[in-house]
Parts: C-alpha cells; sequence; structure tokens
C-alpha cells in the first residue's frame, strides 16, 4: 500500500503532525519524539552491522510468529527474484528460508524463523515507528445524490518527460511526471485545487464516487482503503499513480497557524486536524489545497491492500521500512516503548515519510481499533533485521 504516502506514501500520520494522538498502550502514552534525522548514508552495507541475539531468545508468542510466517512466505517471490537494495542479501541466499516456509506447519512459526534466520542490527538499532492503517468510508460506483467526490483512476495524458528548457546535465534520476499542453509544452500535472474545480472532469476517469471530501483527502494520504458502497458491499481501492505535485502536512501547517495544538480547542491529532475543518467549512477546502498532491486509484480484487512487492499488507504483520536498509520480504523485530507494536513485523511496504535506518511504518488493519492504535503510533525503541542464515556471516566477513 504505496503511502501517498509516497505513493504515500509517507508514514500518513507521522507526515501530518508528527503522528500524535490517543493509543491503546496499557502504559502511560510515551511523549511524541520527531524521527530521527535520515543519514548521509544510502544503504545498510555502509551503515554497518552487527550481529544481534539468537532469534529463538526473541520474546515472541506463538500466534506473533505464526502470523508472521504466512506473511513471509507471501513475500518470496520477491525476495527470491529482485535485487536488494540494502546490499545485506542476495536473491539466493532467501531461497532455503523459502522452500522451507512452503512446507512448515503454521503452528510452528518460532521454530521455523529460528532454524533459518539470524539476527542484525543497522547501525546502533535505534528505531522509530509510526502506524498506518486502511480507512473505511461511504461510496458509490456511480454519481448519486450524496455521492459527489470523485475518485479517479490514472489519466491517459499524465506521463514523465523532461521540460525542453531544463539541461541536460540537470536531468538526473527519473524524468518528472506532467502533461504535454496544447501548444506542446510539457508543464507540471494538475495540481489539488485544479482537479477538484473539475480539471479532469466529463473524461470518463471516475471509477468511484465517496461521500465526504474530507475522509477522502485523509484515504488519499493513506494510499489505498475501501469505500462502503450503499447496497452494504465493499470496494477496496489502491493507490495507482501521483499527479506530481509535492505533498505538504497540513496538520504542520495548522499547528504553525496556531489553529491546532496547544491553547486551542483541536488536538495536534488526525482527529484534531478533521475535527477543526469540519468546524471550518469555509476554510477547510483552501487548507487542503494547500496539500497539491493528488492520488490517483485503482479498484484491487485483493483480501489486503497492496503493499509495494504487490502483496497484500496484513493488519499487525506488515511494516513499511526503507528498502535502502531492510531488505523486502525480511522479518523485523521491533522492541518499542509503545509496547503494543512490540514483535515480529515483515517488511512490505514503503512510503514517501520512510526514510533511513531503522525507520518503520506499522500496519494495522482496517476498523475502528486500526485507526486508533495507528493514529496514536509514535513511539522509540530498537529494531532488529532477520537475515537468513549465513548471509551474516557473509556480512561479517567483509
Amino acid at each position: 500500500m504505496r503511502h501517498a504516502l509516497n505513493g504515500l506514501a509517507l508514514a500518513a500520520l507521522a507526515g501530518l503532525v508528527s503522528c500524535v494522538g490517543a493509543g491503546t498502550d496499557p502504559k502511560p502514552p510515551s511523549p511524541v519524539i520527531a524521527p530521527p534525522p535520515v543519514p548521509e548514508v544510502q544503504s545498510a552495507a555502509f551503515l554497518g552491522v552487527e550481529r544481534g541475539p539468537a532469534v529463538s531468545s526473541l520474546p515472541v508468542t506463538d500466534a506473533d510468529a505464526n502470523a508472521a510466517l504466512a506473511a513471509f512466505l507471501e513475500s518470496c517471490s520477491w525476495a527470491t527474484g529482485k535485487d536488494d537494495k540494502s546490499g545485506l542479501t542476495r536473491p539466493a541466499d532467501w531461497q532455503a528460508a523459502c522452500t522451507a516456509a512452503r512446507t512448515a506447519r503454521y503452528d510452528r512459526g518460532r521454530a521455523f524463523f529460528a532454524e533459518h534466520f539470524d539476527t542484525v542490527r543497522i547501525g546502533n538499532g535505534e528505531a522509530f515507528a509510526t502506524g498506518y492503517f486502511e480507512p473505511e468510508l461511504r461510496g458509490s460506483r456511480t454519481r448519486a445524490p450524496g455521492y459527489d467526490v470523485p475518485v479517479y483512476r490514472v489519466p491517459d495524458d499524465l506521463t514523465r518527460a523532461w521540460p525542453a528548457d531544463m539541461a541536460a546535465a540537470e536531468r538526473t534520476g527519473s524524468p518528472p511526471r506532467g502533461r504535454f499542453d496544447e501548444t506542446g509544452a510539457f508543464v507540471p500535472y494538475w495540481d489539488r485545487e485544479a482537479i477538484e474545480l473539475g480539471a479532469l472532469a466529463g473524461r470518463g476517469l471516475e471509477i468511484a464516487w465517496a461521500a465526504d471530501a474530507i475522509e477522502f483527502f485523509f484515504l488519499q494520504i493513506q494510499g489505498s482503503g475501501l469505500l462502503r458502497l450503499p447496497d452494504g458491499s465493499l470496494m477496496r481501492i489502491g493507490y495507482a499513480d501521483q499527479n506530481g505535485r509535492g505533498y505538504t502536512a497540513i496538520g504542520r501547517t495548522l499547528k504553525d497557524r496556531g489553529e491546532i495544538g496547544e491553547g486551542t480547542d483541536y488536538a495536534v491529532s488526525m482527529q484534531g486536524i478533521i475535527d477543526w475543518l469540519r468546524d471550518h467549512p469555509a476554510q477547510a477546502p483552501g487548507v487542503m489545497r494547500e496539500n497539491q498532491s493528488w492520488i490517483f486509484f485503482r479498484e484491487l480484487a485483493t483480501d489486503g491492500p497492496l503493499g509495494s512487492i504487490a502483496v497484500p499488507v496484513r493488519g499487525r504483520d506488515s511494516v513499511a521500512v526503507d528498502p535502502r536498509f531492510v531488505p523486502y520480504g525480511a522479518p523485523v523485530f521491533l522492541d518499542m516503548d509503545s509496547d503494543v507494536a512490540d514483535g515480529l513485523w515483515v517488511a512490505q511496504d514503503t512510503g514517501g515519510a520512510i526514510k533511513g535506518a531503522n525507520r518503520f511504518d506499522t500496519f494495522w488493519g482496517n476498523g475502528a481499533d486500526a485507526r486508533r492504535i495507528a493514529g496514536g503510533m509514535s513511539s522509540g525503541g530498537q529494531a532488529l533485521i532477520l537475515l537468513p542464515k549465513g548471509s551474516v556471516a557473509r556480512l561479517l566477513a567483509r
């Protein structure tokens, strides 16, 4: 579920306001902390690794390990077939564990991970975790009274190219997203305001219509979600592309203006932002349009939102990572100040705000509890990455 976050994108909630809110941790809430600065190194192999404790010594429950085993197996086609940007593993390193996972008993997850994996710390292992979830809002496949917010598929004229006036020496990385205007010049694609005012209307791009503009705004930040249709059925939509415009965290904007936070009636949280927007209907559209990014969707037939490696992410099992520091498909053990996030996760997603070593965005599924936990997840702690046995010995021998 690539966050628009990014393509999410971000961590969604962290991108808004450094991810504060009410969680479900039985302990007193941990103080809100800022994500650590992104290191200058560009991969885990350059940052350095050290061997961690034996997997068998980790305080992982049977249920947690069994669920992680199922999620790991779904990731094997990626891990065994794609290059690892982190520099920690090779596709062949995953083959033995993935072969064993296909026949492993799903009630013996702890034994499986202990047999096939070693742990490492990336850098000092100090971790920062936020949370995201799959929102649900009312929608319709066709426009109807009360359903007026268009959910667009990718437009045919959204493309990548270099502006003609950009010097060749400045053309690095991927060309920017944009469109060719009526004169044939390559220009930025329509921003949020233009799209909301009808720049794409009448082109048959709508795959659905949402009932609530504010809820849809936050669904775009999450990158995927569920539409509850008038007949009670669900339509799952997922990130397909983005208009190429920059993402602006409107929560930070409102906080800087003194509209939310200390001395106001609104908490610095996702719910606080929503409450402010609803209480200020004349100002809300302008504030949301300060985030020029717009997300295009496609309908998904999967039993969960798709992560960055094209497998469904699972609530309480999948985590978004920076793939330069954690291999996709790798199990991750988190020991966080917020105990609700402790345990085994599997790296299956990424996000625009998920940058650097030991930066994680935990996925909590859908529903009220998922929304509450994700909205309150902002925690420091320690992380261990589980790598196939043999790969750790090779890394440490360098």
